[in-house]
């Protein structure tokens, strides 16, 4: 039971010794040693090529991971509760039990970057070095640590961290408890604030599409710090200190001043997903990569996600329902918003008469009918920066400010001014009567899909007042998952039973469970 971590380590170790330079290409020759395999810089590529590749896996971070996010929210659910759909409906029915398979897949995936990154630092000075790539590749291992570490404490609160290898069962005894999210958070912020200073490109080169960059760096520190502001405010501006805020407004700043567009209307809303527009848009931040007609290294998000009797995303015949869309979802954009029907198509084949998530599309003949898709997924866009500083001006109490943020993003599809809409728009002015949850819907509606609205519930809205919003819906609009569920437990997965029973007093479990 004490063999987690070794476990972890094991995996990723296999991993980076058979990448190839870049982190889509895999090999599988013989695991070597650790201190025999850290000899030269590429080595060290190779190694962290191998923890991106375990990030992007659909356990950990990858295009499909939605079940941990998006299916946890009000967006989309697995509509299924049957044979084995059973244990992915309880992510959306809010009925998560400890000993859920996916769960301890997406711990165990998540632990496993984190323990070869923690490889990777420990041997990176042990190489010698021609250039500057050290600290280059120092930075983004810290960057991928930090973002993994910010997942897990979102999802779990008081997490299990190391920040150094666990080689024997001493250390992996000493590790197996929980630190407290204070601590968990001060980390993620020493490892972003190195990566964030330490000179990585502002914009990676077309070759080095997917690896962190300066733009990253400074967008993730500045979603770190207003996380951790609003987990301190409980959603109320005021009431917190203001350094996180300030620290906020600093680093997302920093990323909206390092974009190389100047209007965010001069980009269309479909470039960031169109596979023809994915390597040039200049509105991506961070993406995960994928290979276009590519047997292996294609992206299966298109296909995966469409319904039956459609060939919208792709042309592949698939038989299956789609990616479900809750009906709160379709009901919450604007009648004039062309995101809504780019990002969900109802599908009128006789057995679904249904909604499903048509944002990622790929019918070219390369793809073709096996859909093997070209498409990015992305983890970070302008788009969220700009409404993460309309958050923050609105905390700050700059009011006006924060409207002028929110007024970019719907300038761009098209959509009256905030104060258009919510003076003289009776339908907008009931449904987002406050600027916060104007803010609010503004996220769900341009960043749907994308798995950010679990995590934007969480942070505009204290556990107490997310249970009286989630439970105000409408059930009819839910599908078969019960909102009635819903309560302060979901504030927090349960951990894992398989770590519990490691030491049930340091691996204590979370409230409800």
């Amino acid at each position: 039971m004490k063999k987690k971590f070794i476990q972890a380590a094991c995996m990723a170790l296999i991993l980076f010794c058979s990448c190839k330079k870049s982190f889509l290409e895999q090999s599988n020759p013989d695991a070597i040693a650790i201190p025999q395999f850290f000899s030269s810089e590429t080595d060290v590529l190779l190694a962290l090529n191998g923890a991106y590749n375990l990030m992007r896996n659909n356990n950990a971070l990858g295009e499909e991971s939605d079940l941990y996010t998006d299916q946890r929210s009000d967006d989309t659910g697995t509509n299924d509760n049957q044979s084995n759909a059973g244990e992915p409906f309880q992510f959306n029915n809010f009925s998560l039990l400890s000993t859920n398979s996916y769960l301890y897949k997406h711990w165990s995936a998540m632990y496993a970057v984190i323990a070869q990154c923690n490889l990777i630092l420990a041997n990176i000075n042990t190489v010698t070095f021609t250039d500057s790539l050290r600290g280059q590749y120092a930075a983004e291992t810290k960057f991928l640590r930090a973002l993994i570490l910010f997942h897990l404490t979102r999802k779990w609160g008081d997490i299990p961290m190391s920040t150094v290898p666990l080689t024997s069962l001493a250390q992996i005894n000493d590790s197996t408890y929980r630190v407290k999210q204070d601590l968990v958070y001060d980390q993620i912020i020493q490892d972003l604030t190195v990566a964030a200073h330490s000179g990585l490109p502002i914009v990676q080169s077309a070759a080095n599409r997917g690896h962190a960059s300066q733009q990253a760096a400074d967008y993730l520190l500045g979603q770190v710090y207003l996380t951790r502001f609003a987990s301190l405010d409980n959603g109320n501006s005021g009431t917190a200190p203001n350094a996180d805020l300030d620290s906020a407004n600093l680093y997302l700043t920093n990323c909206y001043n390092e974009r190389t567009f100047t209007n965010l209307s001069s980009i269309k809303y479909t470039d960031n997903f169109n596979v023809a527009t994915k390597a040039s848009c200049p509105e991506l931040i961070w993406q995960i990569v994928f290979v276009q007609g590519d047997p292996t290294y294609h992206s299966s998000i298109a296909a995966d996600w469409q319904a039956q009797g459609e060939f919208v995303n792709t042309k592949k015949v698939v038989s299956g329902v789609g990616n479900n869309v809750t009906h709160d979802l379709v009901n919450e954009y604007e009648v004039s918003d062309p995101r809504g029907a780019w990002n969900m198509t109802y599908d009128t084949f006789a057995t679904i008469k249904d909604y499903y998530i048509s944002k990622f599309r790929d019918t070219s003949s390369l793809a073709g009918v096996n859909g093997y898709g070209g498409n990015d997924f992305p983890m970070m866009r302008y788009a969220d920066v700009i409404l993460m500083l309309a958050e923050v001006n609105m905390y700050l109490g700059n009011t006006a400010q924060a409207v002028q943020y929110l007024d970019i993003v719907r300038t761009r599809s098209g959509l009256p001014t905030y104060e258009n809409s919510s003076t003289s728009d009776v339908s907008y002015m009931a449904k987002f009567p406050t600027l916060k949850l104007a803010i609010l819907h503004e996220r769900r509606s341009e960043l749907a899909f994308e798995h950010h609205r679990l995590y934007d519930l969480l942070r505009f809205f204290s556990i107490n007042d997310l249970v009286t919003y989630i439970q105000s819906k409408n059930q009819a609009n839910w599908g078969l998952a019960q909102i009635a569920n819903f309560g302060t437990k979901d504030e927090y997965y349960p951990i894992p039973y398989n770590e519990t029973i490691l030491n049930p007093t340091k691996m204590y479990q979370n409230p409800g469970y």
